[in-house]
């Protein structure tokens, strides 16, 4: 059991779970305030805009079933928002990992010379310059 629990432990502490958890708690977060936001401010000025129509009551009675559909469209729209925020937060992350390589590739430095393979040409091209010169 204490094995179990260590390698419980262990897991638990890895980093790429934590990093799951912290997003999967802002992730509904993000969530909620994107469902206030569709559901108190979206749709009420979208009924407003239709005539005073109450979107998330829209429903049509099939015999004795009851079809939510304005629900399902303000899911819709809340689904929309969502992938719409985390396509520009994937854009904004990308564009800088983009920038960041960038930097990095014009700060690297030509790798040094070996002194030895420096001072070899050096001979050479005096060799080469006496040969011409006789």
């Amino acid at each position: 059991m204490k094995n179990f629990l260590k390698e419980f432990k262990e897991f638990a502490m890895k980093g790429n779970v934590l990093d799951l958890a912290i997003g999967v708690v802002i992730g509904g977060s993000f969530g909620a305030i994107v469902t206030s936001l569709v559901n108190d401010v979206i749709m009420p000025l979208v009924g407003i805009i239709l005539g005073g129509i109450d979107i998330a009551g829209l429903s049509v009675k099939v015999g004795t079933a009851k079809l939510g559909y304005g629900a399902f469209l303000q899911a819709i729209i809340n689904f929309i928002i969502i992938a719409f925020a985390i396509f520009v937060f994937i854009k904004l992350i990308n564009s800088a990992v983009k920038k960041f390589k960038k930097q990095e590739e014009a700060e690297e430095v030509a790798p040094a010379i070996d002194p030895q393979l420096e001072m070899l040409r050096e001979i050479r091209d005096l060799l080469a310059k006496d040969i011409t010169t006789k």
